[in-house]
């Protein structure tokens, strides 16, 4: 336990400076940031990607990437200033002082080692065990605690072998494993449902009150902040622009970035959608942005009559599964396996023009589905069609054919993406293998999409690992617009970005669609967004599909336990907005 005096800060930021060295010179990241955190203590840092969120949390522990430096201001933890520490000092605070539960889990778990030897390699290097038993059994013991229930299993298996959400999961275990006296969460439920979201945050608290142990919360979602910190840090191009109490950042914000980000909060503007709509009459007393979200529904409503006019004279389904099921090979040992049936027996059909939501838990199948659609994967057993279409039997050129026609944005954008292709080569890819135009077209047709999704031109000659977490999403949505495909299987594809650029892309979404008639899988966990941009919902659980309804009848009148307990836990639902 630390001795010291609960009215001393643990942590104190005083006048941060940060930079990336660049061809052209210094560029400043983070200037002037100073912030406070108390023992005990849940700070939320909120703003769009690219604000300096991450950097500032990454300057705290020393893990700036090779381009990065402090350039002034200090760190204090403890009255220390880790700012001045060598690196083996830098050592002995990280894990066992400051855990850090990074946003990016493909680009944070090693591919060729097991979950398992990843665990408790990281137990060893923080002291909590030396002994093969002991450290086993605390392995088994932080990923239960993270939301893993069949943790003992799962660590022979490799992170390929994981869905995002129980990635996530693994290293929100590793960040807690020595049961440090801060943890810096970098995002860390964006990739998980919202059930398991509120397990894992209900998890940060019980550590917070039991341990004494302080939370710097990163997220974009500043209604999620507001219900999980004490406090809230609004950043804006590497600067607080406002902090305070999250409550009354929340009900009474001052600055106009801020403003925003309430009116934009997807778990605070789904609460508002029915009164928008029923207000959108009479909005002259709102500001602006509450005036978007209210013509963001008001949009989504009108497309979505279109696209139910226009199923309605198309009688057959864009996409069509029956009874699909696939079954996996487990290894249990060197020479035996055990069979993990992830889509179990799975009907369901898209008409075309229109958006399916498919939604459930991580592990639930809604990837694997996905997956088999796109022929990632090949069925068990069952029936998939695409146009009235059979694509089991189809040959090589017809499944090349089929794809120009069906992209994927997939949850991953880090895995997704080539890190030794620039983001123009990256988006253009697809043109150039099939065959769309000269270059200078294709060219031409990069910068389009790019601008579409709300990255300048000036993103073309850099790579994955220079941009954010948001901004390599939008590169991965471009990839898949650059095309102009008939049909888009989106999984979690908007769940890395923050809320502003969100709404861009859901309306984007909705544009394209009403434009050029195409067809949406929409795989998500954020039920918010579901109500905004789908048609129809499937839940998924444990691989079948437990309810089946339009996106109305689903929110208004949820049959399904399952589907009841999703809608419970979205985030903000007991925060009072005020008028």
């Amino acid at each position: 336990m630390s001795t010291i005096d609960p009215n001393t800060p643990l942590l104190e930021i005083k006048d941060l400076e940060v930079g990336f060295r660049t061809q052209n010179g210094l560029v400043s990241a983070v200037r002037g940031v100073s912030l406070t955190v108390m023992p005990g203590e849940t700070l939320a840092i909120v703003g769009e990607s690219g604000s300096g969120k991450s950097t500032t949390a990454a300057a705290v522990i020393n893990l700036l990437p090779g381009s990065g430096q402090i350039t002034g201001g200090q760190i204090l933890f403890e009255g220390r200033d880790l700012a001045k520490l060598d690196r083996r000092e830098m050592e002995s605070v990280r894990g066992r002082l400051i855990g850090m539960v990074p946003q990016d889990p493909m680009s944070n778990l090693n591919p060729v080692w097991n979950v398992g030897f990843q665990v408790e390699e990281a137990i060893r290097a923080n002291g909590i065990a030396s002994k093969k038993a002991d450290v086993k059994r605390r392995a088994v013991q932080v990923l239960r605690e993270a939301g893993l229930d069949d943790a003992e299993k799962r660590l022979r298996q490799f992170p390929h072998q994981f869905s995002g959400g129980m990635r996530q999961r693994v290293l929100i275990g590793i960040g807690l494993s020595a049961d440090p006296k801060l943890l810096i969460a970098d995002e860390p439920t964006s990739a998980l449902d919202v059930t398991v979201q509120r397990k894992i945050l209900d998890h940060l608290e019980k550590l917070t009150s039991e341990r004494n142990t302080a939370v710097i919360f990163i997220t974009h979602d500043l209604g999620l902040a507001a219900e999980r910190a004490e406090n809230i840090a609004v950043m804006y191009r590497g600067k607080v622009v406002e902090s305070g109490p999250a409550l009354e950042i929340l009900q009474n914000p001052q600055h106009p970035y801020t403003q925003r980000l309430v009116a934009a909060a997807p778990s605070l503007a789904s609460r508002r959608i029915q009164s928008s709509v029923r207000r959108h009459e009479t909005i002259e007393h709102e500001t602006q942005d509450e005036v978007a979200v209210v013509d963001l529904v008001a949009a989504a409503e009108t497309h979505a009559q279109a696209r139910r006019a226009a199923a309605s004279a198309s009688t057959v389904p864009a996409i069509e599964f029956t009874d699909v099921t696939k079954v996996f090979k487990i290894r249990t040992g060197s020479f035996s396996s055990t069979d993990f049936t992830a889509v179990d027996k799975v009907s369901f059909s898209i008409p075309r023009g229109t958006t399916m939501a498919l939604v459930g838990e991580s592990g639930s199948g809604k990837s694997t589905a996905a997956k088999l659609l796109l022929k990632l994967e090949e069925a068990t057993s069952g029936s998939i069609k695409v146009g009235g279409k059979e694509i089991g039997p189809m040959s090589r050129k017809e499944t090349f054919s089929l794809r120009s026609t069906m992209q994927p944005v997939f949850q991953d954008p880090y895995g997704s993406l080539n890190p030794l292709r620039n983001i123009e080569n990256t988006i253009g890819e697809p043109l150039q293998v099939h065959g769309f135009g000269d270059k200078a077209a294709r060219r031409a047709r990069v910068k389009e999409v790019l601008d579409q999704v709300a990255l300048p031109t000036s993103v073309l000659t850099r790579y994955p690992n220079e941009l954010s977490g948001g901004q390599r999403q939008r590169v991965a949505i471009a990839r898949a617009l650059s095309l102009k495909p008939e049909i888009v299987v989106l999984d979690e594809a908007v769940s890395a970005l923050d809320v502003l650029v969100q709404a861009q892309i859901l309306n984007l979404l909705a544009d394209l669609q009403a434009e050029l008639g195409l067809t949406y899988l929409f795989i998500t966990h954020d039920l918010a967004v579901v109500r905004v941009i789908a048609d129809n919902v499937c839940v998924m659980r444990k691989g079948q599909i437990v309810e089946s309804a339009t996106t109305d009848e689903v929110f208004d009148n949820p049959r399904d336990p399952y589907t009841q307990e999703l809608l419970a836990a979205i985030p903000g639902a007991n925060i009072a907005l005020g008028a």
